[in-house]
């Protein structure tokens, strides 16, 4: 079997994402976005994709970029050697992280397709659900608002909550701000309320994104430790390691990260070396399923878990074929409370005919088993909307 084409295939997606001029995305009306499907060919017939675009977290290749980078590389050549392809791709300056990341994605995908098994089994199944935490998206509201999407994911079945609160946002009006200053006596007192609300009947997590400054991740480290929190993610800006190991010299409360730190499975590594957080955290933008595959391994072998950021088929797969003492959750949101636009994620995206996180009554989600990494694509729906 040989490689004979990389498509690249672009349609419109209604989405209620917007930019700012600091690159942190809000919501506003409803616009037509880009999703995009990686598509690998192959002269058996069997094919392979990957997502990107507006939909979710993870990158989509720029037809540039197909072109000049990975048809060169890839047309001619096995897809089923995915190994060595990776060490071509990782080798090659011009790939970025996340480029590789869709691309050796796309790769599982085929091969679980040629083999009629989920990318999971490929890998070696462990589990078919995972524990799921409602993932808040930020800036939602009050402090009430907080509470009452709390309360509503308790109803839903979710046994975990972890807490966007006010990133690029100013607490009081919402209106996008630079970052920093960041607001953490605001973030507190959501905190407050929604432990004030559920207590111990979820496990309670706290995601600033990067904003605070080592005395503020300290400050607020210790509030959210006092009420019980579950652990304590991506507080200060991930380029420097030092605040991270003396945050996590100081506080009881797990640290969950790196979540966005270049170097794949490598920096992961040094980030334990340096004692620099208690729960590992990579997806599938920073070298595809290879380098997390590879990172779980390495977090499994220090007796550490490593939380596996946002959802998506991919990391899913990741999830299917590691146990839940080392990645217990799959990230499930961003949510909303039901009275927003976007309050219902239990929908089915348009362009899929379904869900790669369907959740039970108890807070698990039902990990795709299909072929590959269990995409089913609306065909209909992305031709008619192509660009």
């Amino acid at each position: 079997m040989k490689i004979t084409d990389v498509e690249l295939i672009r349609f419109r997606l209604p989405t209620f994402s917007h930019g700012t001029k600091w690159g942190y995305g809000v919501d506003g009306e409803e616009h037509d976005g880009v999703q995009s499907l990686t598509k690998i060919v192959t002269d058996d017939g069997v094919e392979g994709y990957a997502t990107g675009g507006v939909h979710s977290y993870f990158y989509g290749a720029s037809e540039d970029e197909i072109e000049r980078l990975v048809k060169p590389l890839l047309v001619g050549q096995d897809p089923l050697d995915r190994g060595l392809l990776w060490e071509w791709m990782k080798a090659n300056r011009g790939f970025s992280e996340a480029l590789v990341g869709n691309i050796d994605s796309a790769l599982w995908d085929l091969a679980g397709r040629a083999a009629g098994q989920s990318v999971a089994s490929l890998m070696g199944r462990v589990r078919t659900k995972a524990r799921a935490y409602a993932s808040t998206a930020p800036n939602i509201g009050s402090p009430d608002d907080y509470v009452k999407l709390a309360l509503e994911s308790r109803d839903r079945g979710y046994t975990a909550f972890k807490i966007h609160a006010y990133i690029y946002a100013d607490p009081s009006s919402l209106n996008p701000t630079p970052g920093k200053p960041a607001s953490p006596k605001a973030d507190i007192e959501v905190c407050e309320a929604v432990y004030a609300a559920v207590g111990d009947s979820m496990d309670l997590m706290l995601d600033p994104w990067g904003v605070y400054s080592l005395q503020e991740s300290l400050m607020v480290g210790r509030e959210i430790e006092r009420m019980g929190f579950y652990f304590f993610e991506h507080p200060m800006d991930e380029r420097a390691v030092e605040p991270y190991r003396r945050l996590s010299a100081e506080l009881e409360i797990p640290i969950c990260g790196p979540e966005l730190a270049a170097g794949m499975h490598y920096s992961r590594a040094e980030w334990v070396a340096q004692k620099a957080t208690d729960i590992g955290r990579i997806d599938v933008n920073f070298g595809g399923l290879t380098a997390c595959r590879r990172a779980v391994d390495m977090y499994e072998s220090f007796g550490l878990p490593c939380e596996m950021h946002v959802g998506g088929f991919g990391n899913a797969a990741i999830l299917g074929s590691t146990s839940q003492e080392t990645c217990e959750f799959f990230e499930r949101g961003l949510l909303y409370p039901s009275n927003h636009p976007l309050g219902d994620y239990d929908k089915t995206p348009l362009y899929l005919k379904a869900p790669c996180d369907p959740m039970d009554d108890e807070g698990n989600v039902l990990l795709p088993q299909g072929d590959g990494l269990g995409f089913e694509f609306d065909w209909d729906f992305i031709n008619e909307n192509r660009i």
